[in-house]
């Protein structure tokens, strides 16, 4: 007697299936954030979702089905990141496909076309006020070119990556316009107030975002009569996320998107979500709610998609960003590490490792559950120089501000003996601080460079930040143009909309003719940095997974930190200065078995019993 066959799981049944995973973690967030009727809300949600996912296309369903089952493959240490602006890396989204060789030769898995939405004309804050999120901009291409470049990525491996502006939108965007013209709907949608008492009150304890360019957090607009809370800039309208119907209009973009290709989405600007009086409306309790409903969310649906958190902020406040206590593994997956760019900075201009020592083993965790950081060197952005007097007071005869004026002076040149060329940026009239602009290359000394020796030198010091974000964790990000030394541009000052923005100087064309040299600097700094990504994605104890635990060796002009794999552990040494350093083994907790570099591929030699790194040397020690 023949059995009689099961019939396969439906589409619906498996959109059941991945709600009920799903409800447990979206109803506190949603209730702490909306309270009220939660039972209506998710039932609105829930019939969100489920448009969404019978809009799914196949091929993306399939990939969430290899997801489901491998919910880790972006910590993997095959994963390697690229950034670019599309127009300065390809000129428009039609050309991008005909790049995908190029970065496939860099072993990039992860691909972040820097904002590609819609943006308002003439100043956009770099294309990050958007006022159509379901338009592609149109001087990169449209809709239709957009999801044909992520299919030819995701073919080759490249997991596609675009920004979502979650704090605010511009105010070209349909729902300010409908809010500017008296709809009581959609200017629930902002943050109005009818007089400016409010909102005074609300500056007592704000930063300014932009002293320079947009100083105040609030805009007046004599035809609404009406203040507009804008953090960032007049034309950029804050969000109400405590309007629920602010949340489901910005999931049912995301989802939109991530229907159109999009794997990775990368939240600008999350910090500055939520607000409430007294405090600086940043980094508050209630952000982290919404960042598990959106990545929860978005799971029911698309459970292909991760969620990357833009918060440039102190360390006690970024780790959170990543998921800690009730929120471990429920919120964003990726976080940018920017303490870790900026005490890599620290250290190379003072050569005295101790703070970053400090900084990442004390405010750190050595791993996270099912999330991990993306460590990066440089990026579109200014630096800001996260130096606190909280961490300073742990190194002896530092202070903060010093510290932080030191490093504004050594990276824009001034400071003698500096090779750096960066530029001063918002500088803040009231506490005199700065933050810092320029490529990596220039503000390693490349762009000073004059004689081979200063040009090794940059070269070197290149090399150190590369190797220190392929070894540190999660998936290092290369910043386009990096990988081949691009300068400094200093031709922004010719465009009028560029020309009050300094960050421009670090968005420079891609140098195509640059990537076919063969010898002198960019030969040199790329093949240096392929080699890096190829070591790391055969080195598993680089995974994600694995913790990282940073050692504290006493020895100032050394970072060392370990990759704490199941069988073998790699020890990461890293020469911040430009002299000749030994450590003993002990004092890395190196076990007395042979090691060999993984970097230099050669068998660890002492001499005298100690290790012996060059200048700038990073070395990658594991047991034979």
């Amino acid at each position: 007697m023949s059995a009689t066959p099961r019939r396969g799981v439906t589409n619906d049944e498996i959109f059941a299936l991945r709600w009920d995973r799903g409800q447990r973690d979206l109803i506190g967030p949603l209730h702490r954030l909306y309270g009220g009727d939660t039972l209506a809300l998710m039932d609105r949600l829930r019939d969100l979702l489920k448009k969404h996912w019978r809009a799914r296309p196949a091929d993306l369903r399939r990939l969430d089905l290899v997801r489901d089952l491998n919910p880790d493959w972006f910590l993997s240490e095959d994963m390697v990141a690229y950034v670019f602006y599309i127009d300065r890396f390809a000129g428009d989204l039609k050309h991008l496909p005909s790049r995908i060789p190029y970065l496939q030769e860099l072993g990039v898995t992860y691909a972040h076309m820097m904002p590609c939405l819609k943006p308002r004309p003439g100043a956009n804050d770099g294309g990050y006020a958007v006022m159509d999120y379901t338009a592609i901009n149109p001087d990169l291409g449209t809709m239709a070119d957009f999801q044909q470049s992520n299919l030819q990525l995701r073919a080759a491996g490249i997991s596609p990556v675009i920004d979502m502006v979650l704090n605010h939108t511009a105010k070209e965007h349909a729902w300010a316009v409908k809010a500017r013209a008296g709809d009581p709907y959609y200017q629930a949608f902002y943050r109005m107030f009818d007089d400016d008492t409010l909102p005074k009150q609300y500056e007592k304890t704000l930063v300014e975002i932009f002293p320079d360019q947009a100083p105040g957090n609030f805009t007046y607009y004599d035809d609404m009569g009406k203040w507009v809370w804008t953090t960032f800039n007049e034309y950029q309208w804050d969000l109400n996320w405590e309007n629920p119907e602010v949340f489901l209009a910005v999931l049912d973009t995301i989802l939109f998107l991530a229907n159109r290709g999009v794997e990775v989405f990368r939240l600008d600007a999350v910090a500055f979500m939520w607000k409430q009086m007294g405090t600086s409306c940043q980094n508050l309790p209630q952000v982290h709610d919404i960042l598990q409903a959106l990545t929860q969310a978005t799971r029911v649906c698309a459970p292909a998609v991760i969620h990357k958190a833009e918060a440039i902020v102190g360390p006690q406040d970024l780790v959170p960003y990543l998921g800690t206590g009730s929120h471990a593994g429920r919120e964003s997956q990726l976080a940018y590490h920017n303490n870790l760019m900026v005490q890599f900075w620290s250290t190379l201009a003072s050569g005295d490792s101790r703070l970053m020592t400090y900084v990442l083993k004390t405010h750190f965790p050595e791993s996270f559950r099912r999330a991990s950081f993306a460590p990066y060197i440089r990026c579109h952005d200014d630096i800001g120089w996260a130096i606190t007097p909280e961490d300073t007071a742990h190194i002896p005869h530092m202070d903060a501000k010093a510290h932080r004026d030191y490093l504004a002076d050594f990276y824009n040149g001034t400071y003698p003996g500096s090779t750096a060329r960066g530029t001063d940026f918002q500088v803040n009239a009231e506490t005199g601080d700065r933050r810092t602009n320029g490529t990596f290359a220039s503000l390693a000394g490349l762009e000073a460079a004059r004689t081979p020796r200063e040009v090794d030198t940059a070269i070197a010091r290149m090399r150190l930040g590369h190797a220190l974000i392929a070894s540190y964790g999660g998936i290092p990000l290369i910043y386009m143009g990096d990988e081949i030394g691009m300068t400094n541009d200093y031709s922004y000052v010719d465009n009028p909309d560029h020309a009050d923005d300094s960050r421009w100087i670090q968005r420079p064309m891609m140098d195509w003719d640059a990537t076919e040299h063969t010898e002198g600097p960019a030969a040199r700094i790329s093949a240096d940095l392929r080699h890096i990504m190829r070591t790391r994605k055969a080195t598993p104890q680089f995974a994600g997974t694995v913790p990282t635990r940073v050692l504290d060796t006493g020895h100032r002009a050394l970072f060392v930190y370990q990759r704490l794999g199941d069988d073998r552990k790699v020890t990461c040494v890293v020469n911040f200065t430009a002299d000749t350093q030994k450590l003993w083994p002990e004092d890395a907790a190196l076990r007395d078995v042979p090691h060999v570099d993984l970097l230099s591929g050669q068998a660890l030699a002492l001499s005298h019993g100690q290790i012996t790194l060059a200048p700038y040397q990073s070395m990658w020690l594991r047991p034979v």
